[in-house]
């Protein structure tokens, strides 16, 4: 899956399209219509990529992806040049609601049911005494998380603590959440390293529990 940086750039390559679809505007005047056209050819190899596009970034189930397949269907006595200004103002309040962050593309989506799946499958092996296994799983889930954040950011990703003080730095999250991911990633290290001992079952618990928030509040 493209991430937000390719496909916000594909956004900008499309609109430019777009106008490059609409400079072939032309008035047309036979015995069957009447009214204003542009070139057959350019408009749909536009819509075939632009279609692509909010699939990959708004998603199949989306209103945008809807809309915009509605607003090809054919109509009576409505020309080509009608039909694309339809698509055009869909395309652009895509684009609009993809880059003000309000749009949920599939891959967030698939990624957020997986994070679940970890975080429910860490909370059964606490409940089972496996605190420590429950800790690292809880610790790649954050730090996954971290990296995706990096990458939305242009952060360079590294270790969680290097990747938790980027983000604080570049104003992501203030310094208070940098403290708690700093005792979270203390918790993960020490389980990874095999140091049980230097954590209780309840810190395991806060800590799926302050996870579970950050991804709520961030992703």
């Amino acid at each position: 899956m493209a991430n937000t940086a390719v496909l916000v750039k594909r956004f900008e390559e499309l609109e430019t399209q777009l106008g490059a679809v609409e400079a072939t505007k032309r008035y047309e005047n036979s015995e069957y219509f009447a009214g204003d056209r542009v070139d057959s050819e350019k408009l749909l190899n536009w819509q075939v990529k632009a279609r692509h596009l909010l699939t990959l970034a708004c998603g199949a189930d989306s209103v945008h992806l809807a809309a915009f397949l509605k607003g090809e269907e054919p109509r009576a006595y409505r020309s080509n040049y009608e039909m694309l200004k339809e698509l055009k103002a869909i395309f652009l309040a895509a684009k609009e609601d993809f880059a003000g962050g309000f749009v949920a593309s599939v891959r967030q989506l698939v990624q957020a049911e997986v994070f679940d799946t970890e975080l429910d499958q860490a909370r059964e092996l606490l409940a089972g005494g496996y605190a420590t296994a429950a800790a690292v799983i809880t610790g790649v889930v954050l730090e996954t998380a971290m990296r995706d954040m990096c990458s939305k950011a242009a952060i360079a990703p590294a270790s969680l603590n290097k990747m938790n003080t980027d983000l604080t730095k570049a104003g992501v999250y203030n310094l208070l959440t940098q403290k708690r991911i700093t005792a979270m990633a203390d918790i993960r290290n020490n389980a990874a390293h095999g140091n049980p001992g230097q954590f209780q079952p309840q810190d395991v618990t806060d800590m799926i529990a302050y996870v579970e928030s950050f991804l709520a509040q961030y992703l």
